[in-house]
């Protein structure tokens, strides 16, 4: 069995590719989900935030969908 590593995106339903991948239309694979952890959790400590690490992912992914 061969094995590839990707990164993805889950958007509307649907894992989309970060990169083209290198499978023939149609072919069948099997997935393993690692859910990393948020941009909040990868940066907790860098400035002086206080609050709940659940608060700052709120205000950073409301931040990234705009005003």
């Amino acid at each position: 069995m061969k094995r590839i590593l990707i990164k993805a995106i889950y958007e509307n339903g649907v894992l989309k590719p970060a990169e083209p991948l290198p499978l023939a239309e149609q072919e069948t694979v099997s997935l393993m989900v690692f859910i990393g952890p948020s941009r909040a959790e990868q940066s907790y400590g860098l400035f002086k935030w206080t609050g709940p690490v659940e608060e700052l992912d709120y205000l950073i992914e409301s931040r990234e969908e705009g005003p």
